[in-house]
């Protein structure tokens, strides 16, 4: 088994006492429950406060050259025609069968220069693809021992910009490239736990800096580090899908109701006559919110049940939510399957009732 890599930050959360483990070929933090924290109290940080996390496991790639962003535009499927450069950009990179390779955020530098986050374990398929698409004069160099990404999240999270000097008043999926201690940050609104928000991507050699000065200020602010296990919960909240579970080459951008973050209108996409069939015929599937309505807790792969016990569908993500203090989850749902269906899952050979909501289950306060 190849060696996990380790994020600038690894030596401060081994100070720190956190757990770790294995994200995407990543030794990451799931929680800091030696300094204090923990899942649940870290999760309530970032409701309640602000919380700071280390996401540097995501992948960084440049597409660079004359027409990037224009050949960006004719693989992934989301609109980049529809933004201006200094904003950001949630799409897909699908295959031809319309499967997800990776969701990601593409940040549109100019017409010339796209940057790109994807997902920690879909990094190099995704750079791959594109590299092998590219035309002459256009490069796709992967960069993950180039930056760090630090997000602070949370409703006191402008305090803690503010308090460093650095921008916050940027509109919602909007960057600004800014200096910190000398050296350049680029800080984008963006977030994976439906509070108001910034991701912040310095380069590696800066990234202790940085997060030394936001942690101190995020502590005095009430809140404090928070790992990859509150970030799961959070995000669930949100109902925001995770690849690999409620997005894969599986399942569809139109079954994850991912259809929004679709250029339907645009001449190319990779995936899109594969996709603008399955729009026409409608999704075999759709993913739907349930909540618990007794002390079950839905996890993945199990399977959902109508009123006559009948397969209906499978949780794809499912968790304890911290703020609703009950079980909630993600599942892929027969078309048929309404908001307020009453149905139940097989939790370890025993029935446990759910509801069939929207998400997300909490409110959203990105904006």
């Amino acid at each position: 088994m190849s060696e996990l890599l380790r994020s600038p930050l690894y030596e401060r959360h081994v100070e720190l006492g956190a757990k770790l483990a294995d994200f995407g070929g990543w030794e990451m933090p799931i929680e800091y429950p030696a300094s204090g924290g923990g899942v649940l109290k870290e999760h309530a940080a970032v409701r309640d406060a602000v919380g700071v996390f280390d996401v540097s496991h995501l992948g960084k790639a440049t597409v660079r050259g004359s027409g990037a962003a224009r050949f960006v535009n004719a693989c992934l499927s989301n609109d980049l025609g529809r933004i201006e450069p200094g904003k950001a950009q949630y799409t897909l990179c699908c295959d031809e069968s319309g499967g997800v390779v990776d969701d990601l955020i593409a940040y549109l530098v100019s017409d010339d220069e796209v940057f790109l986050v994807p997902n920690a374990a879909n990094t190099a398929e995704v750079v791959r693809r594109l590299a092998a698409a590219a035309p002459a004069g256009i490069e796709v160099p992967g960069q993950h021992r180039d930056f760090g990404v630090l997000a602070v999240q949370g409703p006191r999270s402008s305090e803690v910009l503010a308090a460093l000097g650095l921008p916050s008043d940027q509109d919602y999926m909007a960057y600004a490239d800014a200096t910190f201690d000398g050296t350049p940050v680029r800080i984008c609104r963006t977030g994976y736990t439906g509070e108001h928000g910034y991701e912040l991507i310095p380069s590696w050699d800066a990234s202790v800096r940085l997060w030394d000065a936001l942690v101190q200020v995020v502590r005095s602010l009430g809140g404090m580090p928070a790992g990859l296990g509150a970030r799961d919960t959070l995000r669930t909240e949100m109902g925001y899908p995770l690849h690999g579970q409620d997005l894969s080459l599986s399942i569809s951008p139109l079954q994850a109701r991912a259809g929004w973050a679709v250029g339907w209108k645009k001449d190319a996409f990779w995936g899109r006559d594969a996709l603008l069939a399955e729009k026409a015929a409608g999704p075999a599937r759709v993913l739907w919110g349930i909540e618990a309505l007794d002390r079950g807790i839905p996890r993945s792969h199990m399977t959902v049940l109508d009123a006559s016990g009948s397969a209906i569908g499978e949780v794809t993500s499912g968790t304890f939510s911290p703020t609703l203090k009950k079980g909630i989850g993600l599942a892929l749902l027969a078309p048929t399957v309404a908001e307020g269906d009453e149905l139940s899952v097989d939790v370890r050979g025993r029935s446990a009732a759910v509801r069939v909501v929207k998400p997300p289950f909490v409110p959203s306060h990105v904006r």
